[in-house]
């Protein structure tokens, strides 16, 4: 069974969401470490919405392409 590849980068951008506020709630301080990982989950996360809008805007412009 093949997946959608925005399906998948949803699920993996809900995975990171979830372990950034895992991050958050932690009872002790953040080390430099904690840190560290959190800016590139966020980087990450960034980079994937980036990869979803544009497969989002394939989607929709292909229709278009076609009526010409």
């Amino acid at each position: 069974m093949m997946t959608d590849p925005a399906s998948t980068i949803r699920r993996e951008v809900d995975q990171l969401v979830e372990l950034q506020i895992q991050t958050f709630r932690q009872e002790s301080s953040l080390t430099s470490s904690d840190l560290l990982d959190y800016g590139m989950r966020a980087e990450k996360i960034r980079i994937l919405y980036q990869e979803l809008d544009r497969i989002g805007r394939r989607r929709f412009e292909l229709p278009s392409s076609r009526a010409s």
